[in-house]
């Protein structure tokens, strides 16, 4: 029984560190869509900073802390937030992923060059690269009780205890009892709406990321007892954690929260009653991956894809079509000087080097395989080069020769890449990126520590191979084979792009859905992706280790995999040339700085890991971005002077003799996405106290316009005034301030809120909200019910019900109707009506024609992206109304009111 209790109490104590970090990943994950990785990294360099200031500098423990927690932390979170992460937000997931890996990477180097460059400027500072056994925020050394025999908490534990309960209680109250917790959870369930309602995502994605800094900072702070300074264990902590915030859904505060705590307790019970392993080397230290893969795969559903369109888009090739000489000419040039330049010009060392940079490239490669070609992120790479290279050099010492060893040690490769693959595939993005280093991290602890395999710390000899008159022990001889395997493997690559095969590999990386439905099977296409890329990378780890003549177990770690991925996807990784070049620079950077700034390894890794902070701007890398924007400027030159004609509809109605503006004005707007225009011109005025209808077909434009109208998509021309005033430039939240209220297609509510919350977003005063239950008895009934399991028409009603009390001066609703039954269309019709008498201007858009235009006082016809016709209600013929919807002519002519009669109007 003391044994358990023991195991519970040190289990609570990295249980509440995983709470904290966990907690910190979900608020930043559900305000920004963002996953951070270097989160854990955020928490070393808090750490790192508490240590130098109160051990090295002798500041007090408790107000150093503070200072970092509460300060400094927050601090750093809103400096990234501002330079990376609201970028980042807006770029695809595979770019989020590698940036924040980055971050990983050079925090912590960062902050121990900044501790060597102190200690160069004579600072007092102490050595702080793995250090072990230090103080805490408490007495040193810790005090220690005894609860029973064998069981005992010191004051550390005690510290981390009642500051993770502090936490969790202020977050408790900060998320239920306040306006601001209000609005995070409101941003939580649908950001897009929190900026159509007038509050900004960006600063509440803020706020959100400078809490989630402090809560790492505390837990850097709780856990330097605990982890010393270990950026490696921290960032293990990190990624143990991440199951917590899995068991969250990355959106769930409470759950993420006590997950951590169960998972500490689950984590010492497992290594301390798992006698049945004790024969198995490192099986204790892989317990926390264990349960991490084991997390991932149970805890994370499937997502729906059916109805998406492309998930992952592929950026423009503005050399498609070109001539080979064109698109592959400088490349061949530039391959054929490299390989006459190890003769030539380089000296024996920078031939080394490049050979080793070529050798390395092959693995990068595989990056572009698997990542560029088939949008999964795998941070198993450099798993897949040890086990390549330690099976090559466990054969070779047994008397293989070379080519069969590489042979087999690639073959091996690819079969470990197919079993990481086969139960990880069903995850995506991030949490296929956590499955597959999970599994490398299980491979560090527990497959490379087999003493048969990784034959000591020595390792195995891997001798250059000689190929009759070819001697690859020489440098030249080497790096020339290094350029023509590149070569062969770049070529191969894009051969496999214009395949049909490849294309079917780019079809499942944009539109899995529709891959699906042509007949690609999208699970086979992922796995041969993966053990394809697998096995190249294994080969490409046996030619580095035959550069370096010996492998050892250590040489790459999955550790040394995550800055493989940044400096490759830095590059671009949709293209294999790319890569090589990544390979290129990842050998050459660290000896130039070396040699010309400092000779400081912590430089060179910073430098790699900022690299992802490119990543913000260019997400395909900055490689592909160079030809982007010599596009750009050459496409600008030569538009420069033309003239493009404007499509004009008809004329706005004119705004009342009284001289009031217009409510809102459409004035010749161009609208699109991605490059590909939607609205061609289209111009409508909105009075107050007027209803202007817009109808047409399916796929004219009337969604586009009303989020151009509401600010969520910039216009390319044209011009949007609202009272008056221009506000083409202003989004969606200074719009909703301004009073243009924007109900979406679908039901503009916050479905994890309650009906009281979601009212209060509207009605912060107590009055505003009874007078909205007196008329809506059932919204009162129900006002502690999540909007989420209300019906269509309460939903709808909800949305609408807010307005009445306090009238927008413009309020544009997308299909206001859909999916309610008649009543309650009657209904919100009504309210529609009763707002416009109110003196709100509004521009709808709805299906339904016999109830819009019974309540419609101007009718404009949208058609492919331009107003055909617009003018008052009375004016609408039978044949027009036809042809906006069904684009044919009726047989004659005749007002609505007739059509209506006669039932060619329908709903």
């Amino acid at each position: 029984m003391s044994d358990l209790l023991a195991f519970v109490l040190s289990g609570l104590v990295s249980g509440a560190l995983y709470a904290l970090l966990a907690t910190g990943l979900v608020l930043s994950y559900s305000a920004s869509g963002l996953f951070n990785f270097a989160h854990g990294a955020t928490a070393y360099l808090c750490a790192l900073a508490f240590y130098e200031l109160h051990s090295g500098l002798g500041w007090p423990a408790v107000p150093t802390a503070l200072l970092l927690v509460c300060v400094a932390s927050p601090l750093l979170g809103w400096g990234l937030d501002r330079l990376m992460f609201r970028k980042l937000a807006r770029v695809g997931e595979t770019a989020q992923i590698v940036a924040t890996i980055g971050l990983l990477v050079a925090l912590p180097a960062l902050g121990l060059w900044v501790v060597e460059l102190l200690d160069d400027a004579g600072v007092s500072v102490k050595p702080a690269e793995n250090q072990f056994g230090l103080p805490g925020v408490g007495p040193s050394p810790a005090k220690n009780w005894q609860l029973m025999d064998g069981v005992g908490i010191d004051s550390d534990q005690l510290i981390t205890w009642v500051a993770t309960a502090t936490v969790a209680l202020g977050l408790w109250i900060l998320m239920r009892h306040t306006t601001l917790g209000l609005r995070l959870r409101a941003a939580v369930d649908n950001r897009s709406l929190v900026e159509l309602r007038g509050m900004s995502a960006d600063r509440l994605s803020t706020v959100a990321w400078m809490l989630s800094s402090g809560l790492a900072g505390l837990a850097g702070v709780l856990a330097t007892p605990l982890l010393g300074l270990s950026a490696h264990d921290f960032t293990l902590f990190l990624f143990v954690s991440a199951t917590a915030a899995v068991l969250g859904r990355f959106a769930s505060v409470p759950l993420a929260f006590a997950g951590g705590l169960g998972l500490g307790v689950l984590q010492n019970l497992v290594a301390g009653y798992s006698s049945f392993a004790e024969h198995i080397t490192g099986f204790r230290t892989a317990v926390p991956f264990l349960i991490l893969f084991a997390g991932l795969l149970l805890l994370t559903r499937r997502q729906r894809t059916a109805g998406t369109a492309a998930a992952d888009a592929p950026p423009v090739d503005y050399l498609a079509g070109r001539p080979w000489a064109r698109k592959w000419g400088p490349w061949a040039v530039a391959a054929a000087l490299l390989a006459a330049a190890f003769y030539t010009v380089t000296t024996p060392f920078w031939s080394g080097i490049l050979a080793q940079g070529l050798a390395l490239s092959l693995v990068f490669v595989s990056f572009t395989v698997v990542t560029g070609l088939g949008a999964m992120v795998s941070l198993a790479q450099a798993t897949f080069v040890t086990g390549a290279a330690l099976v090559a050099g466990l054969l070779m010492s047994h008397g293989w020769p070379f080519i069969a060893a590489a042979l087999v040690g690639t073959c091996v490769a690819a079969v470990l890449g197919a079993l990481v693959a086969l139960p990880a595939l069903r995850l995506g993005g991030r949490t296929l990126a956590l499955a597959t280093l999970a599994l490398a991290f299980l491979a560090d602890q527990v497959l490379f520590q087999m003493g048969w395999l990784r034959n000591g710390d020595t390792g195995w000899e891997i001798p250059r191979p000689v190929f009759g008159p070819v001697d690859l022990s020489d440098a030249r001889a080497m790096g020339v084979a290094m350029v023509v395997l590149c070569a062969a493997a770049v070529a191969a690559l894009g051969a496999l792009r214009n395949s049909p095969s490849g294309r079917a590999m780019l079809a499942v990386r944009s539109a899995p859905a529709a891959a699906m439905a042509s007949g690609v099977s999208v699970i086979r296409t992922k796995l041969l992706l993966f053990t394809l890329s697998a096995g190249l990378a294994g080969f490409g780890g046996v030619m580095y280790a035959s550069y370096n003549t010996r492998i050892t177990a250590t040489d790459f770690t999955a550790m040394t995999g995550l800055i493989w991925l940044a400096v490759v996807v830095a590059a671009g990784v949709r293209r294999p040339q790319f890569a090589v070049v990544a390979g290129l620079v990842y050998a050459i950077v660290p000896h130039l700085v070396a040699d010309y700034v400092t000779d400081s390894v912590h430089l060179p890794v910073v430098l790699f890991g900022l690299a992802g902070l490119a990543l913000a701007n260019d997400p395909d890398g900055y490689c592909a971005a160079i030809s982007v924007r010599r596009h750009r400027r050459r496409s600008t030159k030569t538009g420069a002077g033309v003239t493009v004609s404007e499509a004009t509809g008809p004329a706005p109605t004119p705004a009342p003799e009284s001289g009031t503006p217009p409510a809102l004005e459409l004035r010749g707007l161009h609208a699109g996405y991605g490059g590909a225009p939607v609205l061609h011109g289209v111009g409508i005025t909105v009075h107050p106290g007027e209803i202007v209808a817009l109808l047409g077909p399916n796929g004219a434009g009337k969604s586009t316009t009303c989020r151009t109208a509401a600010g969520l998509l910039t216009p390319l021309r044209g011009q949007v005034y609202v009272a008056g005033r221009d506000v083409t430039r202003e989004g969606p939240v200074r719009r909703a301030r301004a009073g243009v209220l924007l109900a979406p297609e679908g039901r503009g509510i916050f479905p994890a809120l309650t009906i009281e919350e979601n009212l209060t977003l509207h009605l912060p005063g107590k009055h505003a909200r009874e007078a909205v239950y007196e008329r809506f008895a059932g919204l009162a009934a129900r006002r502690n019910v999540t909007a989420g399991a209300l019906s269509g028409g309460e939903q709808q009603l909800l949305a609408l019900a807010p307005l009445l009390q306090e009238p927008p001066r413009v309020l544009i609703a997308d299909e206001p109707s859909l999916g309610l039954a008649p009543r309650i269309v009657e209904d919100v019709f009504r309210m529609l009506t009763e707002l416009r008498d109110a003196g709100t201007g509004l521009l709808l858009v709805e299906e339904k024609a016999t109830e819009i235009l019974g309540v419609a006082d101007t009718v404009a016809y949208l058609d492919r992206g331009r107003v055909s016709w617009c003018g008052p209600r009375a004016e609408v013929r039978a044949d027009r109304l036809t042809e906006a919807y069904l684009g044919l002519a009726a047989s004659g002519p005749g007002t609505a009111q007739d059509a209506e009669e006669e039932g060619a109007v329908r709903p």
